[in-house]
């Protein structure tokens, strides 16, 4: 855990937070924070309240009670647009990027909320940096590209944004064994350049591997959070996630 945890004030933070589709509530009582310079992951299983809870950090569906602050401004209620403005982007499941369009024009796309011509070619060259193979591809279609590119594409796309918080919703599905490997590794190196990363995954041990902290999410609610280390020794998660009897 590194040591400034708990100094200051969470550049995210869930505050009590109930979410609900319908009349069915899929958020309960929901609080977590992440602070600047962390990985701080998401675990659990299937409709365990995972992307919900990106959703509701993203404006996608409002919370019915509680708050999302990010550095300290409340973000409820806000379109998702206000909310990618004043910092938090994500790569969503799957990749989704634009198949029919160049690599060029998806990594512009992360970067259409963007007026600052300098700062977007300086990141444009921090994600060829990042991503020697992106640039290679810039001018194929993203449709083209093998999973792995398309990952990294997906990456490139969100750092085009510049966010202070990066959410990343289960980066290891669909790829083979070495590249969810890649993938982590390349998780890292962007935190270490200074991006705050909240990633949500099912593959727990790759998660808690390069994470500071973690939650635990279950029906809608938290009932696990401690730093990484901890979490890998505690005997319910070894149990439950990481595959261990």
């Amino acid at each position: 855990m590194k040591q400034h945890r708990k100094d200051g004030q969470p550049v995210l933070e869930l505050r009590h937070v109930y979410t609900h589709y319908g009349p069915i509530a899929v958020l309960k009582d929901v609080n977590m924070e992440i602070y600047s310079g962390e990985i701080v992951c998401l675990l659990g299983g299937n409709a365990s309240g995972k992307t919900t809870t990106l959703k509701t950090i993203l404006g996608y569906v409002k919370p019915t009670d509680g708050d999302v602050f990010l550095d300290g401004e409340r973000m409820n209620g806000q379109p998702t647009k206000a909310v990618v403005q004043k910092g938090i982007s994500m790569v969503p499941e799957n990749r989704r990027l634009f198949q029919r369009m160049t690599v060029r024009e998806n990594l512009d796309m992360g970067a259409y909320l963007r007026t600052d011509r300098e700062g977007i070619e300086a990141d444009m060259e921090n994600v060829f940096r990042l991503f020697p193979r992106v640039k290679e591809r810039l001018n194929q279609r993203a449709g083209t590209l093998s999973g792995g590119e398309q990952q990294m594409v997906a990456v490139g796309r969100a750092l085009m944004a510049r966010p202070k918080v990066l959410l990343m919703d289960e980066p290891s599905m669909g790829l083979a064994p070495i590249l969810v490997e890649q993938s982590f590794e390349i998780i890292q190196r962007i935190n270490q350049e200074g991006t705050t990363i909240f990633v949500v995954e099912q593959n727990a041990n790759m998660a808690l591997s390069i994470a500071d902290y973690g939650y635990v999410i279950q029906t809608g609610r938290v009932v696990l959070d401690d730093t990484a280390d901890n979490l890998r020794h505690n005997e319910m998660m070894r149990k439950a996630y990481l595959g261990e009897t």
